[in-house]
């Protein structure tokens, strides 16, 4: 019976570890590998003053020091920075670092990321062509017509390549998911939007506004299937109103998993059948069986760990009995 103790406190122990241990983000999985190629870092340009992954022009200035500025606060200004090689990574995440600044209560229009098979061609989509192929994601400052909605505001389309950007309404015809997301112009430290990509997957946006290292998820798309030969680009445009629209830094990842073990929700989704449904996360990492024996042998080793400690404290108790 003077085990019994020890079996209860294993107990407690058990208990309060195996929660924590099945509460281990399943994405940890997941490995990064940078990919310089579609990546924007201070300086920016080589010695020559030239980029060599990324073309740019329109009103884009690059201030080697500071920032790669789209538009500055000018009326009808659009400028763009375009990657000169595809992206063909299959599973992929971009994080963007960026400022929105301005002066006045007037201002506008806003600037986008686009993931799409068309490169660097002008149109009036902040400053980028209309009826794209890919993804449109767009941080949407000024508000023409959305009842209900606050802005700034920020959508994804996924253009086909015919449809026509729904503009008088602020895309409301076209979007795919979206947040409203106040505060990312003249925030106190540069807005942060990280887009994660796992192909035929998951498609899902984060943003850090509200406070820095604070993550705000907006969106999540499952089922989403993207050019698997696309381009990398920003644009921004300002009309009658302006803002200066900044780049600060660009991290784009190439994603893998070692194990290969990755799942996805239900393929008959309400997305798959053209019935959008904005925060949904479908998109779950299967844990690999060599994790959850993993698990075991540290319950096992635990045990004899205390099954020791407690031989080894009855022997020392009986041999100092012996001696007095």
């Amino acid at each position: 019976m003077a085990f019994y103790p020890f079996l209860c406190l294993f107990s407690v122990l058990l208990a309060a570890w195996s929660p924590a241990a099945l509460a281990q983000d399943p994405s940890s999985d997941v490995k990064a590998i940078p990919l310089r190629t579609h990546s924007l870092v201070a300086p920016f340009l080589d010695n020559e003053m030239h980029s060599r992954w990324f073309d740019y022009g329109g009103t884009t200035v690059i201030r080697a020091d500071q920032y790669i500025r789209l538009t500055s606060q000018m009326p009808s200004q659009a400028g763009w920075i375009f990657s000169r090689m595809p992206l063909t990574a299959t599973n992929w995440e971009i994080e963007l670092e960026f400022k929105i600044t301005g002066t006045g209560n007037l201002f506008g229009d806003g600037m986008a990321m686009w993931v799409t098979k068309d490169r660097a061609e002008r149109g009036p989509v902040f400053g980028m062509k209309d009826r794209f192929e890919g993804l449109g994601l767009f941080f949407d400052t000024y508000k023409n017509n959305r009842p209900g909605v606050v802005f700034p505001y920020v959508m994804a389309m996924l253009g086909d390549g015919k449809t026509t950007y729904d503009q008088a309404n602020d895309g409301k015809s076209n979007e795919m998911a979206g947040c409203s997301a106040r505060g990312i112009r003249n925030a106190d430290f540069p807005t942060k939007a990280k887009l994660t990509y796992f192909q035929d997957k998951e498609l899902k946006l984060d943003l850090m506004f509200r406070a820095e290292d604070q993550w705000t998820h907006c969106f999540s798309v499952p089922n989403i299937k993207l050019p698997t030969v696309a381009y990398l680009g920003f644009s921004a445009e300002t009309g009658q109103l302006a803002d200066n629209h900044d780049i600060i830094k660009v991290d784009t990842r190439n994603l893998y998993s070692p194990s290969g073990q990755t799942s996805t929700g239900d393929s008959g989704s309400d997305y798959s059948k053209g019935k959008g449904r904005k925060g949904d996360n479908a998109f779950k990492y299967v844990e690999s069986e060599g994790t959850w024996f993993g698990f075991l042998l540290k319950i096992v080793v635990f045990f004899l760990v205390v099954v020791g400690a407690y031989v080894g404290f009855t022997i020392y108790r009986s041999r100092r009995r012996d001696r007095f």
